[in-house]
């Protein structure tokens, strides 16, 4: 059996302070006593509540930094965003571009807005994006989309299970019209059953419009669930409203051969020159940094092959109002890069899970809202352009910071934009 190593570096740093077991014993022992920071205990967004809340946390930091007047005045249009609010936080916003789009939806030069702390990000999508438009646009094809929601189903035995699945197939009008009765916007697109035992998933694919549609398909199949529930001839022993098959906020292999959200693919020919001009490097040795990384994301385990595109999807989804914690699914995908038969850089990405939407969650919020205008991709009829956008960005960003690395920019660039003082 292993042995703990107390002389290890690791366990040294986290370990150093156990003077004895009764110290550490009284340190992780449960406590009961009165909170000494207690909170009203109401979620509600009113002024009442708002107060309260601050007679707590004025001791703590300065209100106006978290509740000013631009916040105070524009408060009650975070009611249906968040609980138990208590102000914003302010996150520098950069300007990316022009970046040219030639796609299915998308078709112009975007300026794109992203938010971020970290130095160096904008920078170098906004590089890439240059070199992108030189290059006379990025392709893009959103390939397909759909959303998921997975609930699951406990048997006896593997035959109650199967009579399960033989009544679940006969359903599917009756399942369609029960999810679309709880949207306007939401189409159940289909239903794929995996059986494992005597437990049955039953995943339901949506189609979800301008959202990116999460609650929207939680509730449509709530109602289906309730449906089974009412109306299966074998009663489950167990059933929950999701068993984990869809990949929600959650890295997963299972979407690099299908969708979650919107699957979209970019590429763009960049002719050498121009790979030099820019990135002060050559196609050839890009694609030997991307074959190399390749086996070395293998040998990590990587889900796909990417060098960054949590970076752009988490500066954009801040910027736009989108759901932040689906770039955990977001950034799977795959970057290729080759040298045709010119000489020129072919590059390609890959996304299958990009989750956007260009009406409800955080989009109609007033800076939200005014990112999304930058864009010109606010409101109806929009998302799959968002959608393209956000694949070109991320292809932009894999163009600039393989260069870097290539070019032997990448620590000087980090150097010079984040320690300028």
């Amino acid at each position: 059996m292993p042995k703990l190593n107390l002389d290890s570096a690791r366990n040294r740093s986290a370990l150093s302070d156990m003077e004895s077991s009764q110290k550490l014993q009284s340190a992780l022992e449960p406590k009961y006593h009165p909170a000494a920071k207690k909170l009203c205990l109401s979620a509600g967004l009113t002024d009442k509540h708002l107060k309260r809340r601050w007679h707590v946390l004025e001791s703590l930091t300065n209100k106006d930094l978290l509740l000013d007047p631009f916040t105070q005045s524009h408060s009650q249009a975070y009611a249906n965003n968040i609980e138990h609010f208590i102000g914003t936080v302010n996150v520098p916003v950069g300007i990316a571009g022009p970046l040219r789009i030639n796609g299915s939806f998308a078709n112009d030069d975007f300026l794109v807005p992203l938010a971020t702390t970290e130095a160096a990000l904008v920078a170098s999508y906004h590089r890439g994006a240059n070199l992108i438009t030189a290059a006379g646009g990025a392709s893009v094809l959103l390939i397909s989309e759909g959303v998921s929601r997975t609930p699951v189903f406990g048997f006896q035995t593997l035959a109650e299970a199967a009579q399960f699945v033989s009544w679940v197939v006969t359903q599917y009008d009756a399942f369609r019209k029960e999810a679309e009765s709880t949207t306007t916007h939401g189409k159940l697109k289909d239903i794929n059953v995996s059986i494992e035992g005597n437990h049955v998933y039953l995943v339901f694919e949506y189609v979800t419009g301008d959202a990116s549609g999460q609650n929207m398909v939680t509730i449509a199949t709530h109602k289906v669930f309730h449906y089974i529930l009412q109306n299966s001839p074998v009663t489950p022993t167990d059933a929950f409203l999701d068993g984990n098959l869809s990949g929600d906020k959650k890295a997963n292999s299972h979407t690099l051969r299908s969708v979650r959200g919107k699957k979209v693919s970019a590429e763009v020919t960049i002719p050498a020159n121009l790979v030099e001009k820019y990135l002060h490097t050559t196609p050839e040795s890009m694609v030997k940094f991307g074959e190399m990384n390749t086996v070395g994301g293998l040998l990590s385990g990587s889900i796909g092959i990417n060098a960054h595109y949590a970076n752009a999807l988490t500066a954009l989804y801040i910027a736009c109002g989108q759901d932040a914690a689906c770039v955990a699914e977001s950034a799977v995908g795959i970057t290729r890069m080759d040298v045709d038969t010119n000489g020129n850089l072919y590059a390609s990405v890959t996304l299958p899970n990009i989750m956007v939407g260009t009406v409800g969650g955080g989009t109609g919020l007033p800076t939200q809202k005014a990112c999304l205008d930058i864009l010109g991709l606010h409101g109806n009829g929009k998302a799959k352009a968002l959608a393209e956008v956000a694949a070109g960005l991320c292809l932009a960003g894999e163009l600039s910071i393989v260069g870097a690395f290539c070019a032997d920019h990448f620590s000087r660039a980090h150097h010079k934009l984040a320690r300028k003082k």
